[in-house]
């Protein structure tokens, strides 16, 4: 099943709201992991290892890294989905 870009959103609002307690709705597609949700790359690891499972995709590690900020991750998870 494909998700649409707004449940692809939802979905990591609500993995991210697991991992480091920000509420669900500071997470929009702007926000910078890194800057504005205060994630640090041992937490974006999980964060992307949940995503995988969540959306039955594969993001690798070297990948991780490019994710920058929300919507880097939709985009990817979007386009992950239709390979």
């Amino acid at each position: 099943m494909a998700y649409s870009e707004q449940e692809i959103l939802a979905g990591l609002a609500e993995i991210v709201n697991e991992e480091t307690g920000l509420p669900t709705e500071s997470v929009t597609a702007e926000k910078s992991f890194t800057d504005d949700l205060d994630v640090d790359s041992l937490s974006m690891m999980t964060i992307a290892t949940l995503a995988e499972e969540k959306f039955d995709v594969r993001i690798p590690d070297e990948e991780v890294g490019n994710l920058k900020t929300v919507q880097d991750a939709v985009n990817y998870i979007n386009s992950a989905q239709q390979a």
